[in-house]
Formats: structure tokens, C-alpha cells, sequence
């Protein structure tokens, strides 16, 4: 199986005035699997009971929550790691920090190098829409793709750099520092 991604051509400009259309990639979500049946399949494929898979995974999260709010970066077996950050405005004057800076609490995950590995060599097929919402191409890859994960750390603004599922820059946070805003929209042609 591969992941399904759609191009849809849509106006990316930012200017009323002005018209530039571009196709968009953006996932298709096939739904949001509910936890009792993550834990159900897990239970067929470990041999373990529901109650026992169901058990162990209250209290991973619990343990993960707890972990994660006191400072911590906690390993999730398997899956990588998590940890909570911030976005905050940066000030020139040390009388001037406060918790008022903080613009906003952040779950920062980074993937597994096996997860990472795993999502480089998935197939991607992608299904072009014109603005018109018709079909007008359909592309299949099974080349190896650059895995990305958003403020993992490792580039100095915080944010990939790349062009994001909005057509636009994506946003840059330095961990504890400043803001850096590219222009976007969010999927819906909204400035974000």
C-alpha cells in the first residue's frame, strides 16, 4: 500500500487584486481510527486480551503526559520521540520576559529513523484536480522522497523550510526565542 496524496489547483495569491493559481498538494485522510480499535488490533496481533492491551495503553499515556509536561523527551517504543514546546516572541530587555510571550504550546514529535526509513521508501501516488474539481492527471512513484519532521530540531528556525500543504512558506519558531512568519494559507485558501 502507498500513501494517496492530492494536487488541487487553486489561487495562491495573496494579493486581491491578483490571480496565480498553483496545485496544492495535501493528503487524503482515509479517517481517524478510533483508539478501541487501534487497541483491538493490536490485541489480535500481540495475542494479548483487549483489557490488558487497553490497560497498557492508559497507562503509556499517562505515563507519556506526565513525563513530557515535567521537561522530559519520552521515547515511545517503536515510534520515536515526544516532548512539549513553545512559540514565543522574543524581547530585547530581560525586564520585559514574561509567560505572556509564550504564543503558543507545542507537541514536538520526531519520528524513529525505522518510521523515517519506512515512509522514504512508501509508494506515493498523486491525483491532480484542476480548479474545477476534474481529474486531469494521476501520477505514481515508488521513489525514495525526503522525510521531513517539522520542528525536530535540527533546523535552526525550527520550522522544514518547505513549501507546505497551503502553497506557502511554512512558519519558523526558534525554541524559547523568536518568531519567524512566512506567508501561507491553511487548506482552505485561508491566510494563515
Amino acid at each position: 500500500m502507498g500513501m494517496k496524496l492530492k494536487a488541487i489547483e487553486r489561487n495562491v495569491s495573496f494579493d486581491k487584486n491578483k490571480t496565480r493559481y498553483a496545485f496544492v498538494l495535501t493528503p487524503e485522510l482515509y479517517g481517524k481510527l478510533t483508539a478501541d480499535k487501534v487497541i483491538k488490533e493490536a490485541s489480535l496481533r500481540s495475542g494479548l486480551p483487549k483489557g490488558v492491551v487497553n490497560a497498557s495503553w492508559n497507562a503509556l499515556s499517562d505515563v507519556i503526559v506526565a513525563w513530557a509536561t515535567e521537561g522530559h523527551s519520552v521515547a515511545i517504543p517503536g515510534l520515536g520521540t515526544m516532548r512539549f514546546g513553545v512559540r514565543g516572541n522574543a524581547v530585547e530587555k530581560v525586564d520585559l520576559v514574561s509567560t505572556a510571550l509564550i504564543t503558543a504550546r507545542r507537541v514536538i514529535f520526531t519520528p524513529s529513523v525505522e518510521i523515517k526509513e519506512e515512509l522514504a521508501n512508501t509508494a506515493i501516488s498523486i491525483t491532480c484536480y484542476d480548479r474545477n474539481g476534474k481529474v486531469i492527471k494521476q501520477v505514481t512513484s515508488a521513489d525514495k522522497g525526503n522525510v521531513d519532521e517539522e520542528g525536530d530540531g535540527n533546523n535552526p528556525t525550527g520550522g522544514s523550510g518547505n513549501t507546505g500543504e497551503n502553497g506557502g512558506q511554512g512558519s519558523g519558531t526558534t525554541e524559547g526565542g523568536g518568531t519567524t512568519e512566512g506567508g501561507g494559507t491553511d487548506g482552505d485558501g485561508n491566510m494563515g
